[in-house]
């Protein structure tokens, strides 16, 4: 890793549930979506018609996209070991997307300090979606490939995108010290255990 590691920029302070929708003001529950800013990947709550609005690509003037809400999951991904070893990952756990933005795919790990970026050496992207048919439909910008690290190998998720501000959201509010504390690991365990409930398992080949 070298000197031109980012940090995402901290997103703004979210509408609560039950007040109103950060795009129009309409009210909105507790069960409502989310529409990303691609400028700033500020995630923003929306009431179900502007959340609609941005559900296809090119709309919104290509500066907002809505969220999907689909998880799968594979619980043995061969190809974790070789990522973690070619982009550095100092901890077990990382998310990678592809900005179209920036017209590149990048990858990031949670921190205590929020979400680092790990560099991606070229081609990794293509050669982690082309062994795992199942993930080769991740939509730019709003999906991500989230890994995490097992004692015998790597499980991999594709979830929405604002599932890994989630947990970036987690290890800075639960970890404390060196090594994250019992609180911090329980609740990591407890997302992650969360997230298999949710996902439909598949396979990388």
């Amino acid at each position: 890793m070298t000197g031109g590691l980012r940090r995402f920029r901290t997103p703004a302070p979210r509408a609560a549930p039950g007040e109103r929708c950060e795009m129009c003001a309409e009210p909105i529950g507790a069960e409502h979506g989310h529409v990303i800013d691609l400028e700033s990947r500020t995630i923003l709550c929306a009431c179900r018609g502007c959340y609609l609005l941005f559900t296809h690509r090119g709309a919104g003037g290509k500066r907002h996209r809505a969220v999907p809400d689909r998880f799968r999951h594979v619980p043995r991904f061969g190809p974790g070991t070789a990522l973690w070893e070619s982009a550095g990952i100092p901890v077990k756990t990382a998310f990678l997307f592809r900005n179209s933005v920036q017209d590149r795919p990048v990858a990031f790990y949670p921190s205590p300090a929020g979400a680092t970026e790990s560099l991606l050496e070229l081609g990794t992207w293509d050669e982690l979606l082309a062994g795992t048919p199942a993930f080769a439909d991740i939509a730019d910008d709003v999906e991500a490939l989230l890994l995490n690290q097992l004692d015998l190998g790597f499980e991999c998720f594709l979830v929405p995108i604002d599932v890994c501000y989630e947990l970036v959201g987690l290890v800075r509010t639960t970890w404390r010290g060196f090594d994250g504390g019992t609180e911090a690991h329980e609740a990591i365990d407890a997302f992650f255990a969360k997230l298999r409930e949710r996902s439909e398992v598949v396979t990388d080949g």
